[in-house]
């Protein structure tokens, strides 16, 4: 698999929340902090946008966009109208069909979808800014067409109606992420070496065979350049080595692996490229702050206190 879906097949993206919110002039929103990544389509009408921390600005018919850092935004007709908070509007209405209404009217519609992500997110989110704002009729027809589809849903329950959301749910959020790589003019970053053919290629190489003995020599082979010229263009694109990539994929791999269980502390140390269980233990405690018992006890005890 290409790293995006590597690193997307160990979070496990899962809509949890998927739905449309409607209002008319005049209205404003705060949504709280969260967890996981959203992803938005406005699909009538204008808005503007708060996030936390960034600039505001004005959406359009048609704009998707990206939030990823759990920091509570605004929505509104007017940002200085005072906001209501989203929760006491869905607490006081009884029942909607996943169209939520903020005030009477039908000038604005925006569809929403929240992402819960397993394990560590950080490898995802960190490589996304607090805002990654999509633009552009061309750009996001698919994205157009996957938001009609699940309101189609919604309006319309049918068998099976669930699974297609999910799927589909998830289709728009790698189509978002591709747009980003595409649109954005990031010049470092785990995203921008995606956009780069060669880091690409050396990255797919680690992900594909993360137990292998990489060198920075046989990394520069493999994409076709000098060493000194890939151990440059490598840091200055993703911010670090080659090596340090690998070991940071290596325990994130080994991370997923100890909390999904099922093999032992020697199998897992092997399938990520040590051989002894000791260095691979002392590499995880230096990656994580934890060894790895202490990390899937941590994990275990997290897991049954999400259960209440």
């Amino acid at each position: 698999m290409d790293p995006l879906s590597d690193v997307l097949s160990l979070l496990k993206p899962k809509a949890y929340v998927t739905g449309a919110l409607s209002a008319g002039n005049p209205w404003s929103l705060l949504l709280p902090a969260y967890r996981g990544i959203k992803c938005y389509m406005v699909v009538e009408g204008t808005c503007w946008l708060a996030v936390e921390g960034v600039s505001p600005v004005q959406l359009h018919q048609g704009d998707c966009l990206l939030l990823s850092h759990g920091r509570p935004f605004v929505i509104a007709s007017d940002l200085e109208r005072p906001p209501v908070d989203a929760r006491q509007i869905v607490a006081a209405v009884a029942r909607y069909q996943g169209v939520l209404p903020v005030t009477p009217g039908k000038d604005f519609l925006l569809f929403g979808t929240h992402f819960d992500l397993e394990g560590d997110a950080g490898f995802l989110l960190n490589a996304l800014p607090a805002l990654v704002l999509l633009t552009g009729d061309q750009q996001c027809a698919s994205m157009r067409w996957g938001v009609q589809r699940l309101l189609s849903e919604m309006r319309q329950p049918q068998v099976g109606g669930t699974l297609v959301a999910q799927q589909v749910a998830y289709m728009l959020l790698i189509d978002a992420l591709r747009l980003h790589q595409e649109q954005s003019e990031h010049r470092s970053g785990w995203f921008a070496a995606l956009a780069e053919p060669r880091i690409r290629t050396a990255l797919a190489c680690m992900h594909e065979r993360p137990a292998h003995a990489w060198t920075l020599e046989e990394l520069a082979h493999t994409v076709g350049v000098s060493r000194t010229a890939f151990a440059q263009n490598f840091k200055r694109v993703v911010g670090g080595t080659p090596i340090a990539y690998l070991t940071r994929w290596r325990m994130t791999l080994a991370a997923h692996r100890l909390r999904e269980g099922g093999q032992t502390l020697g199998a897992v140390a092997l399938g990520i490229g040590y051989e002894s269980q000791s260095a691979f233990c002392a590499a995880f405690k230096r990656f994580s702050g934890l060894s790895p018992k202490k990390f899937v006890s941590d994990e275990r005890l997290a897991a049954k206190a999400a259960a209440f």
